[in-house]
C-alpha cells in the first residue's frame, strides 16, 4: 500500500492549492481517508477526513475553506484549500485506515501514510 501527496506549493495569503493523494495497493473506497499537517514544533494535526459514504469531517480552523474529496475510482484523495492564511502552511500528509468505518480526526486511527507535500503561504 502506498500514498503519495501532490500539488503543494508557495502561495500568498488568500490563495488556492489543490493538493492530490495517489493512492495504490489496498481498496481505499472502504476506509476512511484523511489529511493531516505538521508544522515544525508542533504536532501533526488532522485537517479534514472522508468515510466511504462521502461524510466528511474538518478541523475548526479549515471549516469554510478547505474542501476534502474523493476521486470516482476511490484511489485519490483531494484537499481543495481556498483563502489560505500563514498559519496554515506545514508538511501535508495524506493518510488511510486499514480498518473499515469512520474514525475521528485523528493520527493515531490512521496506519498508512504518504511522504507529505508542503505548503507554504506568505503574508
Amino acid at each position: 500500500a502506498q500514498l503519495a501527496e501532490s500539488g503543494g506549493g508557495s502561495v500568498q495569503a488568500g490563495g488556492s492549492l489543490r493538493l492530490s493523494c495517489a493512492a495504490s495497493g489496498y481498496t481505499y473506497g472502504s476506509v476512511c481517508m484523511g489529511w493531516f499537517r505538521q508544522a515544525p514544533g508542533k504536532e501533526r494535526e488532522g485537517v479534514a477526513n472522508i468515510d466511504p459514504n462521502g461524510n466528511a469531517n474538518y478541523a475548526e480552523s479549515v471549516k469554510g475553506r478547505f474542501a476534502i474529496s474523493r476521486g470516482d475510482g476511490q484511489n485519490t484523495l483531494f484537499l481543495q484549500m481556498n483563502d489560505l492564511k500563514p498559519e496554515d502552511s506545514a508538511m501535508y500528509y495524506c493518510a488511510a485506515r486499514t480498518d473499515s468505518g469512520r474514525a475521528p480526526l485523528n493520527k493515531h486511527f490512521y496506519s498508512l501514510w504518504g511522504q507529505g507535500t508542503q505548503v507554504t503561504v506568505s503574508s
